[in-house]
C-alpha cells in the first residue's frame, strides 16, 4: 500500500447554513418536526428565509463540516461535493480551503444554485434542518477522484448522499476505489428520518462490508434496528459492522467492536447553545485519531472534546484551534 496523501477525504452535500434563532410556534407554522432533516425545493427554501429573523449565514454541509475539523486538529483533510458557479458557491469553496481541506471538486456551470439549509434553533439548543440540496444533489461518479480517494487513509460518506441517485452511485463508486487501494470506508448515518428511508440499504452496506466503520447517534441506532432497547441495538451493530461508535450527548459515546464495548464520557459544557455540528465535530475527532491509530478511547475523547467545543456556540464549525484543545487535555 502507498504512503497515504490525506488522513481523511469526506464526500458530502456541500451547503450554505443559514441559522437563525426562534421558537416551536415557528416550526409548527411551516409544518417542521423539531430535531429533523428534511429536504426542501426552491419555493419552501424561499418562504422560510421570508419568514425568518435576522440569521446567521456560514459555511456548511456534514462531511465538510467533519473535514473542517479534521484539518482543525492537523490533520491532512480533503472533500468532494459539489457547488454551483454562484456566490454562494464561491464563498463554500474559499472557506473550507481557507480551514486547510484541499477541495478542487469543479463548480456546476449549469442547473440549481449551491445548496442551503435553513437551520432553526430552538432555545433549548436543538436544531431543525430544511435543506435544499441545489447543486448537490448533483454530484455524480464523475465527480469522483480516483487518485484522492486511493491517497485517503479513510473515506468518509455522510447518509445524506443516499437521496440523489447519482450521489449514491458516486458513493459506492469511491468505497470500490478505497477499499481496491487497501483503504477504509466510514458512514455516518446522518439522521434518524434518513434512517427510516434506508435502513435495508444501510443494512446492505455494513453486512456485505462496503463500509468498515459506521457513526451514529442514539435515535439513528434504534432506527436502524427499530427497537428501543439500546444494549440489544449494540449487539445487533456489533454483528453488522467491524466498527461502530455512537454517540449519546451528555453520556458520551460507546464504541462497538466484535471484541468489546467500550463508554468513552462526554467533555465538559457549559452552556449548550446550538448542537448544530455535534456529530459532524464528534466524528472529526474520532477519525482523525483512528487514522493516527490512536486507542479507540483517544479517539473518542477527541471526539468529545470538537463536539463540545461546537454546542457552545451558534454554527457547526469549531472557533477555537481543537489542535490546542487536545494538546490542553493530553491528547
Amino acid at each position: 500500500m502507498s504512503e497515504a496523501k490525506y488522513d481523511i477525504l469526506g464526500i458530502g452535500n456541500a451547503l450554505f447554513d443559514v441559522l437563525v434563532r426562534t421558537d416551536e410556534a415557528f416550526l409548527a407554522s411551516h409544518g417542521m418536526t423539531k430535531g429533523s432533516m428534511r429536504l426542501i425545493d426552491e419555493a419552501q427554501a424561499a418562504a422560510i428565509y421570508r419568514d425568518m429573523g435576522p440569521a446567521t449565514e456560514v459555511s456548511g454541509g456534514s462531511a465538510a463540516n467533519t473535514m473542517v475539523g479534521v484539518a482543525g486538529f492537523g490533520g491532512r483533510a480533503a472533500y468532494i461535493g459539489k457547488v454551483r458557479d454562484d456566490q454562494i458557491g464561491d464563498l463554500f469553496s474559499h472557506d473550507i480551503r481557507a480551514a486547510g481541506v484541499a477541495f478542487t471538486t469543479k463548480a456546476a456551470e449549469s442547473g440549481p444554485a449551491t445548496g442551503c439549509s435553513y437551520i432553526l434553533v430552538t432555545p433549548d439548543g436543538e436544531r431543525t434542518m430544511n435543506t435544499f440540496l441545489g447543486a448537490g444533489q448533483d454530484l455524480s461518479p464523475a465527480d469522483i477522484d480516483a487518485e484522492a480517494v486511493a491517497a485517503a487513509r479513510i473515506t468518509y460518506l455522510e447518509g445524506y448522499l443516499w437521496d440523489p441517485q447519482a450521489a449514491k452511485e458516486a458513493f459506492l463508486k469511491a468505497a470500490t476505489i478505497a477499499h481496491g487501494a487497501g483503504r477504509r470506508v466510514a458512514l455516518t448515518l446522518s439522521d434518524a428520518f434518513c434512517v427510516d428511508r434506508y435502513r435495508d440499504e444501510f443494512l446492505g452496506l455494513m453486512k456485505s462490508d462496503v463500509v468498515d466503520l459506521v457513526f451514529a447517534n442514539e435515535s439513528e441506532l434504534h432506527a436502524l434496528y427499530m427497537t428501543s432497547d439500546f444494549d440489544g441495538a449494540i449487539a445487533q451493530l456489533r454483528r453488522d459492522v467491524g466498527l461502530g461508535v455512537v454517540t449519546r450527548s451528555e453520556k458520551g459515546c460507546v464504541v462497538a467492536t466484535a471484541a468489546q464495548v467500550l463508554a468513552v464520557p462526554a467533555a465538559p459544557v457549559a452552556q449548550v447553545t446550538d448542537t448544530t455540528g455535534a456529530g459532524d465535530l464528534f466524528a472529526a475527532g474520532f477519525l482523525f485519531g483512528h487514522a493516527c491509530d490512536m486507542s479507540h478511547e483517544n479517539a473518542g475523547r477527541l471526539g468529545a472534546l470538537a463536539a463540545a467545543e461546537v454546542i457552545q456556540h451558534i454554527g457547526a464549525r469549531p472557533q477555537v484551534s481543537l489542535r490546542e484543545l487536545a494538546a490542553q487535555s493530553g491528547l
